[in-house]
């Protein structure tokens, strides 16, 4: 299945069925008098998180989704069917944008949740609801009242509590790779990893918790370099970050200076991002004999300020891995986990709401001087 975390989407609530004018005939009954129904409601349109799902390809393809109409009033006093309400399933950690890309609408963590998005419009009245004691026959009706529609963006942020960040070529994908099932490409050029992969490592039987590792980031990645911010945004969920760094580029650059530059990207795209915990994981030691390695290793960190946790591992051999892991278990587990922030149920002012108003302000029982070439419309007689 392709991966894909952003797509703009198009979607609309229905609109209310239009009243009924219809009068009342009965045998021996001269003056049945109105008895047209309302309009039936518009669908609703709600989001749901599925834990089914894990892209949104399927956005790629479907791209306009619209409600149910209210159905029209009858005679009889019957009021219309209710539209059917439509619910879009998305994956967890969904974020539901305005089409600037910058508002955020709603942020979808949990699974199951159900946010109704949209409010189908509501049906218009029939003429028995305008009859009185001054207007026995009113012709009256109103149609219904339009939904709502609108343009958004859905944006994915995958959910992990550790992100791989480095160079590309570091070593991310074969760390995920041996501490975990994944099973991310692997080869001996950059960008190897051009989508985020997911792996659930397992330190003890019952203890887990989920590694992200995203393509590889270059200098200039916050300006849009490389494969840009783009994925960068899925780190924002880590509670924790690992800073693989590579002991022996092929490139023969200097890794001091190539761990400046992944530090930097990270406080331009968010300093809040860079003020996460990050662990330095010098990769590739088996490269070097031991004590050779371990001077390069501890020369790097004093460079760069670090001296606590600082591991040397080599990812192909899964050496020195499994103390990494269990170390990172401890730190999740002695770490509160963040809570999202819930969007609040609000009244939400649609935009048929004002035409709603405007429709029946001045609306009385009197209808004295209403003149019934005004409105242009079909009276249906029933026995």
């Amino acid at each position: 299945m392709k991966f894909l975390d952003q797509a703009k989407i198009y979607i609309q609530s229905g609109k209310g069925g239009p009243g009924c004018v219809s009068f009342h005939r009965e045998k021996y009954v001269e003056f049945g008098g109105p008895d047209g129904g309302n309009g039936g409601k518009g669908g609703d349109v709600y989001f749901e998180v599925v834990d089914t799902l894990n892209t949104l390809i399927d956005f790629r393809f479907t791209q306009h989704y619209k409600a149910e109409p209210g159905k029209n009033g009858s005679g009889r006093n019957r009021t219309g069917a209710g539209g059917a309400d439509l619910t879009i399933r998305v994956p967890v950690g969904t974020e539901i944008m305005d089409e600037d890309q910058e508002t955020v609408l709603a942020d979808l963590t949990e699974p199951g949740q159900k946010l109704k998005f949209l409010k189908g419009g509501d049906g218009g009245f029939g003429n028995a609801h305008y009859k009185s004691a001054t207007n026995q026959a009113a012709r009256k009706f109103t149609p219904g009242w339009p939904g709502q529609e609108m343009a958004v963006w859905l944006r994915l942020k995958l959910i992990a509590d550790v992100g791989l960040v480095g160079l590309p070529n570091a070593g991310k994908s074969t760390f995920i790779r041996s501490v975990s099932a994944a099973k991310p490409k692997v080869a001996d050029y950059p960008f190897t990893t051009l989508i985020p992969n997911l792996g659930v490592v397992r330190p003890e039987a019952n203890k887990s918790f989920v590694i992200a590792d995203i393509p590889g980031l270059i200098e200039g990645a916050s300006d849009g370099a490389g494969l840009g911010i783009r994925f960068l945004k899925h780190l924002e969920r880590c509670r924790v970050l690992l800073h693989v760094i590579d002991v022996m580029p092929v490139d023969g650059s200097n890794p001091v200076d190539n761990a400046f530059a992944i530090i930097n990207e990270l406080h331009q795209y968010s300093p809040k991002l860079a003020e996460k915990p990050r662990w330095l994981v010098f990769n590739k030691i088996d490269l070097l004999p031991e004590e050779e390695a371990q001077a390069l290793c501890e020369q790097i960190a004093q460079e760069l300020g670090e001296e606590e946790n600082v591991y040397r591992i080599s990812a192909v051999n899964k050496l020195n891995t499994q103390p990494l892991i269990h170390d990172i278990m401890a730190l999740l587990d002695s770490m509160p986990k963040e809570k999202f922030v819930e969007i609040e149920d609000e009244e939400v002012e649609f935009k048929w709401d004002t035409y709603h108003q405007k429709a029946t302000k001045g609306d009385d029982d009197d209808w004295d001087d209403w003149d019934e070439d005004d409105y242009d419309v079909e009276v249906v007689y029933e026995r």
